[in-house]
């Protein structure tokens, strides 16, 4: 059986494909660039002796889903893991970008990932047990002042897995969220983040590696909603617990 897991050229993604194949599942990896694919393909291969194959595709485009899940059937794949984990952010005002650009964010981070869940779903249901891992982010606990659509995106990957798991209560899929916090992957690059926030999130930054484990054994685990990391779940704690005003004069602060 397969594990897909989009955005797997690097960082979190790359390291869930990783902990995926000491496991032993064979893998199907998207993301955009070929020759990063191609590489992360033959490294795991060589270190785990399991399948990888790969698809290079812009997840942020229309029927980004439908394309994926063409190539999954025309090459008669069986995916019982789908991982949905690519997704960016960016920093800065709202009006500070184009149309087109905010779009492509919500495409990618929320219609994808919904689309892939719902093309995938049927021949999920067919197996004894399957899972579905949604990457949110820690930013799902509160309003978050220069990078208002990200964490917004995130708040609705939070609660449409939440509902999801509870509507398959009673199939063979189990449905995880995973709400990482500050984590050392080309994120910050990215998304342009300033560097005051940069320095704040190196005290408490994890590593991918880390996050990866995490992930998976809470997937495989059954588990409904994860936040990696002790501090994280205290800020998330404390995010629920503070007035949002103050919480969101804070991260207004970090960010600008």
């Amino acid at each position: 059986m397969y594990a897909l897991i989009t955005g797997a050229s690097k960082g979190i993604g790359k390291e869930i494909a990783v902990e995926l194949a000491k496991k032993k599942y064979d893998l199907l990896l998207v993301a955009r660039s070929a020759s990063q694919l191609e590489d992360v393909a033959n490294e795991i291969k060589g270190k785990y002796s399991v399948k990888v194959h790969f698809l290079a595709a812009d997840l942020s485009i229309p029927d980004a889903a439908r394309t994926v899940h063409k190539w999954v059937e025309q090459n008669e794949y069986q995916v019982s893991v789908l991982v949905n984990n690519a997704g960016y952010g960016s920093a800065g005002n709202f009006d500070r970008f184009t149309v087109e650009q905010n779009r492509d964010m919500m495409n990618l981070n929320m219609i994808t990932l919904t689309e892939m869940c719902q093309v995938f779903l049927p021949m999920l249901k067919r197996h004894s047990q399957a899972y579905i891992m949604n990457i949110a982010s820690s930013t799902a606990y509160q309003a978050l002042p220069q990078m208002a659509i990200y964490a917004a995106t995130k708040v609705f990957v939070l609660n449409f897995s939440r509902a999801l798991k509870f509507e398959l209560k009673d199939s063979p899929v189990s449905v995880t969220c995973i709400c990482p916090g500050a984590t050392d992957t080309n994120f910050n690059d990215r998304a342009s983040i300033p560097e005051k926030a940069r320095k704040a999130a190196e005290k408490v930054a994890m590593t991918p590696e880390e996050v990866a484990k995490i992930s998976v054994d809470a997937m495989l685990a059954g588990k409904t909603e994860v936040i990696p990391g002790f501090i994280n779940k205290l800020g998330a704690f404390l995010a629920w617990l503070a007035p949002k005003s103050i919480t969101e004069k804070v991260a207004a602060g970090i960010y600008e």
